[in-house]
């Protein structure tokens, strides 16, 4: 397996971001919690025991158990940076450390973008899951933060003759899908929701992602310090290219968000190939005819 992720140093910058203690710069993950919220309060059934796995806030935690959906929650963290009680689970980030068939519910929020082993990690919460459990996920995709790595990639093939990586592969929505099928999911769903934030400038977004842990961690990155006149350059450029009229510029965060069910023989299946009644040329016929 490729390893795409320096973890060590992405809790290297996500205690940073702890120590800074930021107001509002959990804002993705407060946003991500209040549309837990609404899905959850959308799945017509009570779970027995919940996981919220990797969350590094208790926001996921609060928004099942304020959904009334769980009758107990378990919250999974990899550091004591993010634990908020005496009772938090501690275990090595992309690890589920829950006996097969244990829980009822899981839930994971921001944090499956930064995992080197996404598909290995969606079998753990599978086979953690009891049959006809539910899992909810969602992490950043595809298009995020594109209009930084566009004015970064520009600024640096302009000064330089070359780009390094800056910005993380995401995935996407397609592919997410695929991954729950791979993962051996039951009625697998993935769906794309974009934020748009916008800012003075792009230094203030990049604020921002330092006071998140949102920085680059990526373990091909370049190990020569990026110079002032490229950030400066990059800025220049991000406001040309994706400035509002008022002069505010934009930042996309596209947010995919995965659903899956433990198989159980009691969910519904697929008609078999060939036991179709009517053949898709009558039914369009039908359909024109009336």
């Amino acid at each position: 397996m490729q390893t795409l992720f320096d973890t060590p140093l992405w809790l290297v910058h996500k205690r940073r971001a702890q120590r800074l203690d930021v107001p509002g710069a959990d804002f993705l993950m407060r946003h991500a919690a209040d549309d837990l919220a609404e899905r959850l309060s959308a799945v017509d059934r009570r779970f027995g025991r919940a996981a919220a796995l990797f969350c590094q806030t208790p926001s996921a935690m609060a928004a099942i158990s304020d959904s009334g959906k769980a009758q107990s929650v378990v919250r999974v963290e990899c550091d004591t940076c993010f634990a908020g009680s005496a009772d938090t689970v501690l275990a090595p980030f992309e690890t589920v450390p829950l006996e097969p068939e244990s829980i009822d519910l899981a839930i994971s929020l921001m944090s499956l973008q930064t995992m080197n082993d996404i598909p290995g990690m969606l079998v753990q919460i599978r086979r953690a899951l009891k049959p006809d459990g539910l899992f909810l996920g969602a992490m950043a995709g595809a298009g995020t933060l594109a209009e930084l790595r566009e004015s970064l990639l520009a600024a640096e093939t302009e000064l330089h003759g070359g780009i390094s990586p800056r910005i993380s592969p995401f995935v996407d929505v397609r592919d997410a899908g695929a991954l729950l099928q791979r993962a051996g999911f039951a009625l697998p769903v993935a769906d794309i929701e974009t934020m748009t934030v916008r800012y003075d400038h792009m230094f203030a977004l990049m604020a921002d992602l330092r006071a998140m842990g949102e920085t680059n961690v990526l373990a091909d990155r370049s190990r020569r310090p990026a110079t002032r006149a490229l950030f400066a350059r990059a800025a220049e450029i991000y406001a040309e290219r994706f400035s509002d009229p008022d002069g505010r510029i934009r930042a996309s965060f596209p947010v995919v968000w995965l659903s899956g069910w433990a198989p159980d023989a009691s969910q519904q299946k697929p008609l078999k190939p060939g036991s179709a009644k009517m053949s898709l040329a009558e039914a369009l016929q039908n359909s024109t005819k009336q």
